[in-house]
């Protein structure tokens, strides 16, 4: 593995910036690139102590809300783009943190959902109307899937919401099928999917299962040309090359998956288990450009290396990656920056672990991320080949 030299860099770049925009959204979600770039730069801050699972995402006004919580699901603010951050607000207590943590674009709206315990369990989703300062409960209305199982919440990636095509609006977030439980005999039976709004979240349906069983704990973005890709952990350990992720495309606005395959180039958690880890995943707010980053850990044992890579071509190829911390590296939950407002420019992580505590957020541009390292050959070394 060699450093990217310059001119790899300038490569890189050259092609990002000279990309013609076949589509052009809305200046409020997606703005031009040169915002994620200029001098690398990479901070970090601890956010919270104990517990676990966290997600992070950006609101409409630009607030940055991390979400936490494996006994009581908490947050924290910041206003100014990650600068500085308010104290811990509680969502739910008692509560478990069940990922997807989700922006309604149309309306500013922030959903958080919280199950009772350990799924699968009940689902209650909490809905803040001012910005992540206070939050009510609600009981969502939830459709079974077509196989008539009901999903599960727990440990997704952020929702999103669809700018593009006939479900412009649409909320939607990963979710999954856990069996009985969260048991070696039940992983054959386990699988990711994902619900779906239409008015706002107050009723959610289910989507297909992804084409793969012994799936679980996903992350999905939508791309310039309204197709949905989703990225996910594999959670049993008879699967083939089962420490690689597994992706799919949808083109019916996540109701259904299809053309599943292996992302060789990206590995699933450590490569010494028989299971993944969850990862973090985010479409960056640019017009007209698919520019992907993914997080986990990039370790041959253990959870630790925690490491970005990027894609600029919606998920085909991620040709470059860089290490961001060395040490404990568990669960990670990436959010963009959007235009306009003070977190214009930044990328956001939320990650188990860090220097000072079991919760760190480190903000860092695209410049950062394509200062790493190439990504060449490794795909064909995880194949064997």
């Amino acid at each position: 593995m060699k450093r990217t030299n310059a001119l790899h860099s300038r490569a890189l770049l050259g092609t990002l910036i000279g990309f013609a925009p076949s589509f052009v959204f809305g200046a409020v979600t997606e703005g031009p690139l040169q915002a994620y770039l200029g001098k690398p730069k990479l901070e970090m801050t601890k956010l919270f102590d104990q517990q676990r699972f966290p997600n992070v995402v950006v609101t409409t006004q630009g607030t940055v809300l991390a979400t936490f919580g494996s006994k009581s699901v908490r947050a924290r603010r910041s206003t100014d783009g990650g600068k500085t951050w308010g104290p811990p607000l509680s969502i739910a207590t008692p509560g478990f943190q069940g990922g997807g943590t989700t922006v309604d674009e149309t309306s500013g709206d922030v959903l958080a959902f919280v199950e009772d315990k350990h799924p699968p369990a009940p689902l209650t989703v909490y809905r803040s109307q001012d910005d992540g300062l206070t939050w009510k409960a609600e009981i969502p209305a939830l459709t079974p899937d077509s196989l008539d199982h009901l999903p599960s919440m727990h440990m997704n990636e952020h929702g999103i919401t669809l700018r593009r095509g006939p479900h412009a609006g649409r909320l939607i977030r990963p979710s999954r099928y856990y069996g009985q439980r969260n048991a070696r005999e039940e992983w054959p039976t386990h699988y990711t999917n994902a619900i779906y709004s239409d008015d706002g979240g107050k009723t959610w349906r289910t989507s297909h299962p992804f084409p793969e069983n012994g799936t679980g704990e996903a992350a999905i973005v939508e791309l310039a040309d309204g197709r949905l890709y989703y990225n996910s952990r594999v959670h049993w350990q008879e699967r083939p090359d089962n420490r690689r992720r597994r992706a799919a495309i949808s083109d019916d606005g996540g109701k259904t998956w299809k053309d599943w395959e292996i992302v060789y180039v990206l590995p699933d958690g450590p490569q010494d288990t028989n299971y993944g880890c969850m990862g973090g995943l985010t479409r960056l707010n640019v017009r007209g450009q698919d520019i992907l980053l993914y997080s986990n850990c990039d370790s041959a044992s253990g959870r630790h290396h925690g490491t970005i890579w990027a894609s600029i071509d919606g998920g085909k190829t991620w040709p470059v990656k860089r290490l961001l911390f060395e040490g404990k590296f568990a669960y990670s939950s990436l959010a963009a920056g959007r235009p306009n407002t003070p977190s214009e420019g930044w990328i956001y992580l939320h990650f188990e672990g860090g220097p000072e505590g079991s919760s760190t957020l480190a903000r860092f541009n695209l410049a950062w991320v394509l200062s790493g390292t190439s990504t060449a050959g490794e795909a064909e070394a995880a194949q064997g080949k």
